[in-house]
């Protein structure tokens, strides 16, 4: 799946290319290159903007469900401290069974994402990004510590890995769809990374090896977790971590670098959104409108998790829903159309048909079975529990 996502966010880059050499344009954006390359065939160019319109779209919806899935990781990882505070230890010479339990219980996890609610609004007011710069360094140097004692953590507590199940069900397979494309997406980001780097000639190289690392962390984690923690390791592997100081402090540096994270996914659909809206309005009012947005944009998201409070199956839905279409439906088909009537071998024609069905295939399959999934989970839950929404 990651050499695919490569491949198509290859075949952005160099549609993109092609059309500002031929538009004379320096740089354009996803939206634009889908525009422009409808332009060039003649029975789509009266619906060229139809075109820059839906991938606009997309990148909103997958975009905020990034948000609204950082809104669910946030919660349940903090509610989990919490229940397990007073039985946290400050030996972490542990295993496997002794993972973080639940054991004093507190509010439902939906409370806490109102509990952030207030916070993330605050945040998502900073308009200029180089504000948030200091923050996201901290974030990442949290982050990638609290990685590295994860991989600390997994590695010396395998246990018999003969023991797991070794394929997975037929039935799970589009929902692993949905999460893999959710893990690639960052088709969103290539053209306008390239856009600001001084040496965009070498822009190749640094998607190939980023991508690379990214895989391999993915790859390497997962399987290593799965060997640690068995087929039933929760939505995050944070969750899964025991009762010492050590690692609830580690659920709480990547809960801050999460925290600070969603600031920049929600840039690109703000960037895409206020504008327009607020050029509507007289410029004395454009400030309050602006910032008002943002906070409804936020309560959006936090409703919407609060409606699927499922992490697994909230990443599976957004990776399936748009996630599929921005990064392997749309790329494919722009190929043909910017290179529409200039001889593109039919070798290739078939491959980039066969890489959007694949998607296509995946968007259905993958949103049917989370949806499905979501509404039998959340009726089994409403079975067992009482519906005091309080207390779980």
């Amino acid at each position: 799946m990651g050499i695919i996502a490569v491949h198509c966010m290859k075949l952005l880059v160099m549609c993109s290319h092609h059309l500002s050499a031929k538009m004379n344009r320096p740089s354009l954006t996803y939206g634009e290159a889908v525009q422009y390359g409808m332009e060039n065939v003649p029975w789509l160019r009266r619906h060229s903007q139809w075109g820059k319109r839906t991938v606009n779209l997309f990148l909103i919806i997958t975009q905020l469900g990034f948000c609204c899935v950082y809104f669910v990781f946030l919660s349940d990882n903090v509610k989990q401290v919490v229940e397990a505070a007073n039985a946290t230890t400050i030996s972490c010479q542990t295993n496997y069974t002794n993972q973080t339990q639940v054991l004093v219980p507190s509010f439902d996890s939906r409370l806490y994402m109102l509990c952030f609610l207030p916070a993330i609004i605050l945040l998502v007011f900073i308009r200029n990004l180089k504000c948030l710069a200091p923050f996201s360094l901290g974030a990442n140097v949290a982050m990638t510590a609290s990685l590295f004692l994860i991989y600390y953590y997994s590695l010396t507590n395998i246990s018999n890995p003969t023991d797991l199940p070794k394929v997975g069900r037929a039935k799970d397979y589009p929902l692993f769809f949905g999460t893999a494309i959710f893990a690639f997406e960052g088709i969103g980001v290539v053209l306008p990374l390239e856009n600001k780097m001084q040496r965009p000639q070498r822009f190749t190289q640094v998607l190939y090896l980023g991508m690379g690392i990214v895989t391999f962390l993915y790859i390497s984690l997962g399987t290593i977790g799965y060997m640690c923690f068995g087929e039933h390791i929760g939505g995050s592997i944070t969750l899964n971590l025991p009762n010492c100081w050590m690692y609830q402090v580690v659920k709480l540096l990547y809960c801050f670098g999460i925290f600070i994270t969603f600031a920049l996914q929600f840039y690109v659909p703000a960037e895409i959104l206020i504008p327009s809206m607020v050029a509507c309005v007289p410029d004395q009012w454009g400030t309050a409108i602006d910032l008002l947005l943002r906070a409804v944009m936020v309560i959006f998201t936090c409703a919407l998790a609060i409606l699927i409070p499922e992490l697994d199956l909230v990443i599976s839905l957004v990776g399936s829903v748009s996630s599929s279409f921005l990064a392997l439906i749309f790329p494919p088909l722009l190929q043909l159309i910017v290179f529409y009537g200039e001889g593109l071998s039919l070798p290739v024609k078939v491959k980039n048909l066969v890489i959007s069905l694949v998607g296509l295939i995946g968007f259905v399959a993958g949103t049917y079975i989370a949806i499905v999934e979501i509404v039998a989970r959340n009726g089994h839950k409403r079975d067992e529990t009482p519906s005091t929404f309080l207390v779980q």
